[in-house]
């Protein structure tokens, strides 16, 4: 089977059609809840908020499907046959990136596919979500195993670990780069 491309979305909450949402929050919930064994409300409001952004990185073989799409014409919505991104809709990495009331973007539940791991779709999902962060700020709260994932991303440890669903997290922060000064003034 050749190889398919892999493409980049985003969407806010009002974009998204009912087959997508389906298929981005069972990846979460059965990675988070399920395989992670953490029985937590996943669905936690956030995600129609005006702010929230869905990046996911899906497979172009999908049928085309597309945020707001025609999704009675999307082929089946079994991703791509070989195992990778199966019963998600082709869907192989998502993450949402939340803005908090001081302008902060908050990056979280970032996951890929069980049967897409290794890949290497987790640093491309993560240039897309930093491509639209900008130039703000951003916060996440990473499992402390993937500290080093993150800091490649330009992420910085920002406090402490703690232990949250029975797994350790540690607090990190991006700083946008900084501006050279204007001319005339002193840094």
């Amino acid at each position: 089977m050749s190889p398919q491309t892999v493409e980049a979305r985003i969407a806010s909450f009002a974009q998204l059609d009912a087959r997508t949402l389906h298929d981005l929050l069972r990846l979460r919930v059965d990675v988070f809840v399920v395989e992670q064994r953490c029985p937590y409300p996943e669905l936690d409001g956030r995600d129609v908020e005006p702010g929230t952004r869905h990046v996911w990185l899906t497979r172009a073989a999908d049928g085309g499907r597309r945020a707001g799409g025609d999704a009675e014409n999307a082929g089946d919505g079994r991703g791509d046959g070989n195992g990778e991104a199966e019963s998600y809709g082709g869907v192989v990495a998502y993450l949402r990136i939340l803005a908090d009331p001081d302008g902060l973007a908050r990056i979280g539940r970032v996951v890929v596919a069980p049967g897409a791991r290794g890949g290497g779709h987790a640093g491309r999902l993560m240039a897309e979500a930093l491509a639209a962060v900008g130039d703000r700020p951003c916060a996440l709260e990473a499992q402390s195993h993937l500290v080093g994932f993150y800091a490649r991303h330009g992420f910085a440890v920002s406090g402490p670990e703690y232990v949250e669903d029975g797994i350790p997290h540690t607090p990190m922060r991006r700083q946008p780069a900084p501006t050279d000064a204007p001319e005339g003034t002193e840094n």
